[in-house]
């Protein structure tokens, strides 16, 4: 199904499209009634506190539905992703008859990468696009200056991920380079050559760790404030009820998690990008992964 084609995360689209887009859907979905929820809790309590349950009962649906949603997508993901894996594998051992063991065997789990992209990591910023809109839209509607506060905490995020993008190109790079020397290093049955390639990937996970750690630090930092911003505005420059003031906080913090899947998606997008240069040899270093 992939001859002829190099391995990237677009030729997985084209080929596989029918069952990716079915869980794509799935996702959207399922993202769609879990954005709603907060909305529906802050109606709920103004229900309650009015003495009425109709607005409790709608809530109960929409967690019932997403329940439905959630446990049919997963169902059908593991079957069609375990497909594409064992496709994916089979393309790379057929064109694969002159590479060292060692460097076959990393590159078929660097390989499971790009499906785990496509099942994991992009469905996760999809759900996350979904409810960045919602957050977005409801804040806007109780106040513009919250939605305002909002995009210029994105803004942000986006400028400090740039600073980080090509020290992830750089350091995933060269982990994946000492992982294909494993199988090699551990055929010599030398003790201190195996001591010293656990200890360089050990270096390269500590520099990639290091700098995650610090880009999250950032990212975190801002999201906090626009909570804390949020918080006070609503409570003390608009008029709402509590269930109100309860849907601001939530969307803020839905807004804030949301946000977080973006440096995880890029990060992961930089790794990919790597990978498919290293599977694709005549694919130029930087080449994007989905080209």
């Amino acid at each position: 199904m992939l001859a002829g084609r190099d391995l990237t995360i677009l030729s997985l689209l084209k080929v596989f499209r029918g069952c990716i887009a079915l869980t794509w859907a799935l996702t959207l979905g399922e993202a769609g009634l879990t954005a709603l929820i907060p909305l529906y809790i802050g109606f709920a309590i103004d229900g309650l506190l009015g003495g009425s349950p109709r607005a409790l009962w709608h809530l109960a649906g929409l967690l019932a539905a997403l329940v439905a949603l959630g446990v049919a997508r997963r169902l059908y993901d593991t079957r069609a992703y375990g497909t594409i894996r064992v496709e994916l594998g089979k393309a790379q051992v057929a064109r694969s008859a002159a590479l060292p063991v060692s460097a076959l065997n990393a590159r078929l789990d660097m390989g499971r990468e790009l499906v785990d992209f496509l099942e994991d990591t992009l469905p996760g910023a999809m759900a996350a696009a979904v409810q960045f809109a919602v957050s977005i839209a409801v804040l806007f509607a109780f106040a513009p200056e919250l939605a305002c506060a909002a995009g210029a905490a994105a803004l942000a995020m986006a400028a400090v991920y740039a600073l980080f993008h090509r020290r992830f190109f750089r350091l995933n790079g060269q982990l994946n380079q000492q992982t294909e020397r494993q199988v090699g290093v551990l055929e010599k049955r030398a003790p201190m050559a195996a001591l010293a390639h656990l200890r360089r990937l050990r270096r390269f996970e500590v520099q990639l760790s290091d700098a995650e750690a610090i880009l999250y630090g950032a990212v975190f930092a801002l999201l906090l404030g626009l909570i804390l911003f949020n918080l006070w505005f609503a409570a003390a420059m608009i008029t709402v009820t509590a269930g109100a003031v309860f849907s601001i906080v939530s969307y803020s913090w839905d807004f804030a998690e949301a946000s977080l899947s973006l440096p995880v998606t890029l990060q992961t997008w930089s790794r990919l990008a790597e990978i498919t240069a290293r599977l694709n040899p005549s694919a130029a270093a930087g080449r994007p992964a989905g080209a």
